[in-house]
Formats: C-alpha cells, structure tokens, sequence
C-alpha cells in the first residue's frame, strides 16, 4: 500500500528508481514525494512500530503497527492519507505473489511478528552500510541502495553505459528497468525463487561463460535455475568476518561478469580491490 502510494505520487524515474523505498535510521521511508505543491513521505519506524505520515508543511499523522487483518490495517491506512487530505489512487490488490488477495478483503494474513520485523531491519540496516560503501567504488552510472518492495530485495546496480538489447517478449515494465546493461547485487531474505536468504548477483544481459566462473568466498556458487551467482545468509553468519565476506562477494561476482562483458572498467572504477 505505501509502496503504491510512492509508485502514484513520485514522477518516473529511469529503470523504476521511483518505485522503492529507502532504509532509515528507524526503518524505511518513501523519502519526500511531491503532492500538490508539499512534500509528503512515509515511514515505517520498526522501533516504535508505528507508520508515520508527515508533510512539509508540518501536518503528521501514525498508525500503529500491529497484529491485524490486511483488510483492518487497509481501511486504517486509508483513514490516514484522508486526514491528511491525501487523495491518491492505487491499485488495491498486492503485486509479484501469488493468487492476490484484494487489500479489502484480506482478512486470512493477520500476523505482525515485532521480534522477527526487528531483526529484518537490523539486516537490511547493515546491508545498506556494506552496499553504501561498494556503490562508492563505482565511477560509472550506478543506483541508489533500493528496498523493492514488490520482490522485497534490497538491491544496488551498476550500468557500463552501453545500451542493452531489446529482451523478446518482455514487457513495458522489464524492458524499462533493463534497458542498459547491468550488474546488480543484492540481499532476498528468503524469496526470489531460491527459499532461503541469500546475497546475489547478476549479469543483464548475461556474457557468455559467466556460470562456469568461480567467485569467491569459496560458498559462493552459481545457480543454473536463477541465473545468479548466491551466497547463502546462513554460510555469512558462520564466518570470521561476515562484511569482509559480504563485500568480497560483491566484488568478485562483478569483476567476473563486468570482464566477460567487456565493460571498460578503467574508467568506470575507484577501486577494483576488496574491502
């Protein structure tokens, strides 16, 4: 809902940088959108465990974030954004699941697990930090550190500058966001189609040769299925220096993939080295 809610209000962004939201010191915001002459952002704050409303010109509203029904916390939410004379219209039905339930009639999901909300961010949190610091290596056209909250990834992209081929049969949307050649990074917390929480990466388009090349730290291994190289969260935890072995990841999956794809990396490289 609130990521509709920034999808509708933040204008179009190259590759949908408009459509994520952004870890914060309290959790994850829209950051500022425009409305009507305002700003206005939204934040779920996972230490109070409230959703704040706030605009610029100093009005603010929040809701608790509590055990309640989708269909419950839609028409609270919908209470917000009108007293705070914010008219907005999003598509009420969730997005990258399957068999959507609409928002107004969700009452079977009605779980909100603080313990386990908690420890996500303090993740996320730590994972911006390391993707922060391996965006700064990047001289070249690179993303912010995005939260998708469709796939619910948390994800950086580096671009080589050069245009991408069309992808056959993709649609509006996939043929925006890869438009140009890519390599992105990132951190699925157990989705994305392996079932376990895992750091990935990927070419697009893939070069040839890229799944036969090894990267490091030695469990990293490359899946046939996804078409990404992974490192298991659970293999992160159990070694001597979790960042270094997160970073190290980052870096050795890109220099893989950005030296068979030929990208010009002299110019497009603080530092090419590990943490």
């Amino acid at each position: 809902m609130v990521g509709k809610t920034r999808l509708a209000l933040a204008p179009l962004v190259n590759h949908w940088w408009n459509v994520p939201l952004y870890v914060t010191a309290r959790g994850l915001s829209t950051s500022p959108m425009p409305y009507r002459g305002d700003l206005f952002e939204l934040e779920f704050d996972f230490i109070d465990h409230r959703l704040h409303a706030r605009l610029s010109s100093g009005d603010s509203r929040s809701i608790e974030l509590r055990p309640q029904s989708v269909a419950a916390f839609y028409e609270e939410y919908l209470h917000l954004l009108q007293t705070l004379a914010i008219d907005v219209k999003i598509r009420p039905r969730p997005v990258e699941v399957p068999s959507p339930i609409p928002f107004a009639e969700d009452r079977q999901h009605a779980s909100y697990d603080r313990d386990a909300v908690e420890r996500f961010w303090r993740i996320l949190r730590h994972c911006d930090t390391l993707f922060q610091l391996f965006r700064g290596r990047f001289l070249g056209k690179s993303s912010p550190v995005h939260f998708f909250w469709g796939s619910f990834d948390l994800a950086v992209t580096r671009f080589s500058g050069r245009l991408a081929p069309p992808r056959p049969g993709a649609d509006a949307i996939t043929q925006e966001a890869y438009s140009h050649e890519v390599i992105s990074a990132g951190f699925w917390p157990g989705n994305g189609g392996f079932g376990a929480a895992a750091f990935y990466c990927y070419a697009a388009p893939e070069p040839p040769g890229l799944k036969q090349q090894q990267v490091s730290p030695s469990q990293s291994f490359y899946s046939g299925e996804l078409n990404e190289f992974l490192l298991k969260y659970d293999d992160i935890r159990r070694a001597n220096s979790p960042e270094n072995a997160i970073l190290e990841f980052l870096q050795s999956s890109y220099e893989a993939a950005a030296r068979l794809a030929g990208w010009d990396r002299a110019a497009l490289e603080r530092s090419a080295g590990p943490a």
